[in-house]
């Protein structure tokens, strides 16, 4: 690039930064702590750092120019400093910064009595540390000394040639394969900061994968060692005693869970099937008594295999060298505020990739990250979020969805006009406050009375900041949250490909909400124009089309899938994301479709249901899912809608008259949701809100409403919720003709 643009490196603080053309963003050679660095003179201020600059003389035809953080305009980035270039260098800083620091709690449970105990404990970092060092050496051990390893197998030919070869270790050869497979707990973590300090690349399973693509991903990673929770070792030795040649290279099994001794027919049944059990207390033991040296890894070096949950066809595994992890680390440092005190309760499945970005970021800064109690969920949460207390909390737009229908039922929707009108003024005041940039909305006397009990109701006694992701969310729901609790919230977006989030709207900036905010200095990015589908660079507001990606953040390739990999990346480095975007003129990135996915109508129309979703998702609190369908048949859009059961009533009985006792329970509500009248006044309601964001024949005009319609269990959507498309049309199939059947219900109505 020939035109050097100002940046943060031009600053009164110019010592303290890097030269625009290294990859790392402090000097090496000044004398500030590595902690003053990462927990003080990061995240960048928000005036620097707070949106995305495109690059003049980048552009090419069809093609927008190059899009970078404002700050660093001039190069991308990769590491904080030189010497923390792995994932294992970022950990080993953090101990050495924060060893007698709490560093993962966990909610305690009693074994013997098969109880929870109604308590978090905790393990500082010096401990996980050597709990870490002591698992890897007992893993190491027991691999190399396990009588089942057939050498005529590459994997197996890789556990007794590891400490030759680790040196040697890259995006395109890799050690044998650890694979863990649990909820997440702390030897979740544990296992893998072993696995990351020995140059050891794992990968991990999840319960909605299915049977088929479990034994997909360990036939085609051939991994000898599964690291899981007590409750699937069953499973995957039925699994490999069915597939015995496909899983040959599956020779041991660790459990999270101690194995007491009824667990000797379990021991058997595994030893029949060549395969050796030993649980986490075992092997750490183990390694005490044969300690092994750890061979460290590289940049370069594969950190994990991330597969992702494909709609059509087996799941793909994404190649995340740890370079990837390292940028993803630096990317929330930069840009979101953090510090040594946080404790991030991680709620979200470390088995994918947002989470594992959200825990490693915490983990850098010298924080503490959490556990949901054993086998916990949706149900548990705020249990959990009481006991625990975070002050950080990353998770999917309808669990913030639900936060919000809670709220509002005990406050500005309660049958008290006391609190209807108190909190009311209250959430106004705050939200007035919050309209400038950087402003918390503090208002002492609110705050100290009706906020912090609100707070306390759900745990969010010490809560700082959320992170929303994965899923478009309301701007309502974001204002609402932030005014109703005091606290920062953000909307990010990134993919497995990209590390998870690499744009990331900062949480106090009202300006930004809506969007995904600003670029990260470590990725770059472009859009395609795509007029077939109407998207084009000069668009008002912004240019809109394809986001495609590039940069040290960015995965290397698709596991053993040379097709995919061609498919998805150029010959110049840039991965297209499917996504369509529009890049505000302030630099912002709001996320609102997808390539290729639209009807043709029978008057020759052509619809994107993903932005039809996405905007009526994000226009209406009452909802929480959309399946808009289209047929070349039919000259209108239907809807299968997801409803929220406690903002749905309040609408009922304030907007349509209906008496609680009426809809007391779900199967009354759905039945009285499901009736013309009643759908018609509720999809007015839903397009109005919507306006004139979409033509009219973009408007859903008939509706079928369900709480949670669009499930794993029905295989309508993926675990990371992308819709299935036909398999969803298929399943609504029923519906779907009763709609049409019906035809339009708002047809003849003033939208």
């Amino acid at each position: 690039m020939s035109i050097k643009l100002p940046s943060i490196t031009d600053s009164d603080f110019e010592s303290i930064y890097a030269l625009d053309e290294k990859d790392y963003i402090f000097n090496p050679n000044n004398d500030i702590p590595i902690e003053s660095l990462i927990n003080y003179n990061l995240p960048i201020p928000q005036e620097y750092s707070g949106h995305s600059i495109k690059i003049p003389g980048t552009s090419k035809p069809g093609y927008s120019e190059i899009y970078r953080n404002a700050s660093l305009p001039n190069n991308l980035k990769n590491f904080i400093v030189p010497e923390l270039n792995t994932y294992h260098a970022l950990i080993k800083s953090s101990v050495e910064r924060h060893g007698d620091s709490s560093c993962l709690a966990y909610h305690e449970y009693d074994y013997e009595n098969d109880l929870h105990l109604e308590r978090y404990n905790s393990l500082t970092y010096n401990e996980v540390n050597n709990k870490k060092i002591n698992f890897a050496s007992g893993l190491f051990f027991l691999i190399n000394s396990n009588p089942f390893k057939n050498l005529e197998l590459e994997s197996h030919l890789k556990i007794i040639n590891h400490e030759r070869d680790y040196q040697n270790y890259n995006e395109n050869n890799m050690s044998f394969i650890v694979t863990f497979y649990s909820g997440n707990r702390i030897e979740w973590i544990i296992s893998d900061l072993a696995c990351s300090s020995n140059s050891l690349t794992s990968t991990a399973l999840y319960d909605t994968l299915g049977e088929s693509s479990s034994k997909y991903i360990l036939e085609i990673t051939q991994s000898p060692i599964i690291i899981c929770s007590r409750n699937k070792i069953e499973k995957l030795i039925e699994l490999k005693k069915q597939y015995p040649k496909e899983l040959e290279s599956l020779i041991m099994i660790i459990s999270m869970d101690p194995l007491n001794k009824k667990a000797s027919s379990l021991t058997k049944l595994a030893e029949e099937n060549n395969i050796k059990l030993y649980d986490f207390i075992q092997v750490e033991k183990i390694g005490e008594i044969f300690p092994h040296t750890e061979t460290l890894p590289k940049p370069e070096t594969t950190y994990t295999l991330t597969f992702t949950s494909g709609t059509t066809s087996n799941p793909k595994g994404v190649v995340l060298p740890h370079r990837t992890i390292v940028a993803a680390c630096l990317s929330f440092a930069y840009l979101m505020p953090h510090h040594n005190k946080m404790k991030e309760f991680a709620f979200l499945p470390l088995a994918h990739i947002f989470e594992r970005h959200m825990s490693a970021s915490v983990l850098t800064f010298g924080g503490e990250v959490a556990f949901p109690r054993l086998g916990g969920s949706a149900i548990t949460l705020f249990q959990d979020l009481k006991l625990y207390k975070p002050t950080f909390l990353a998770c999917v737009p309808r669990i913030f969805s639900k936060i919000e229908s809670l709220i509002k039922n005990a406050t500005i929707d309660s049958n008290s006009t006391f609190n209807r009108i108190t909190y009311s003024q209250a959430f106004e005041t705050k939200r007035i406050k919050q309209l400038e940039d950087g402003n918390k909305g503090n208002h002492f006397i609110y705050d100290t009375i009706l906020i912090k009990r609100l707070r306390s109701l759900i745990g969010f006694d010490n809560m700082e900041v959320c992170f929303t992701g994965g899923a478009p969310i309301s701007g309502e729901t974001i204002k609402f949250l932030r005014s109703s609790l005091g606290i920062g919230f953000t909307q990010g977006y990134g993919s497995s490909e990209s590390f998870a989030g690499m744009l990331m709207a900062l949480p106090l900036q009202y300006s930004s909400i809506g969007t995904c905010g600003a670029i990260a200095p470590t990725v770059e990015a472009r859009i395609r124009e795509i007029p077939e589908m109407g998207y084009y660079l000069n668009d008002k507001g912004g240019p809109r089309g394809e986001l495609q990606l590039r940069g040290p953040q960015m995965f290397s390739h698709y596991y053993k899938n040379p097709e995919e990999t061609s498919k998805s990346i150029d010959s110049e480095g840039w991965f297209s994301t499917g996504d369509v975007i529009q890049i505000t003129n302030e630099g912002w990135f709001i996320i609102f479709d997808r390539v290729k996915n639209f009807y043709k109508l029978s008057q020759g129309e052509y619809v994107t249901p993903e932005k039809i979703e996405n905007l009526y998702l994000t226009s209406n609190s009452i909802i929480t899912q959309v399946f808009a369908h289209g047929d070349f048949n039919q000259s209108y859009l239907v809807g299968v809608i997801g409803i929220d059961p406690l903002s749905i009533k309040t609408f009922l009985t304030s907007k349509c008259n209906i008496q609680p006792d009426q809809i007391s329970t779900n199967q009354d509500l759905l039945e009285v949701v499901n009736k013309r009248e009643i759908k018609t006044s509720i999809l007015l309601y839903l397009n109005t809100n919507v306006g004139s964001k979409l033509n009219g024949f973009e408007k859903i005009q008939n509706i079928y409403l369900e709480i949670d319609p669009l499930t794993l269990d029905r295989n309508v959507i993926t675990p990371t919720s992308k819709l299935k498309r036909s398999i969803a049309s298929n399943f609504f199939k029923n519906q779907i003709d009763m709609m049409y059947k019906e035809g339009s219900i708002i047809k003849d109505l003033k939208l």
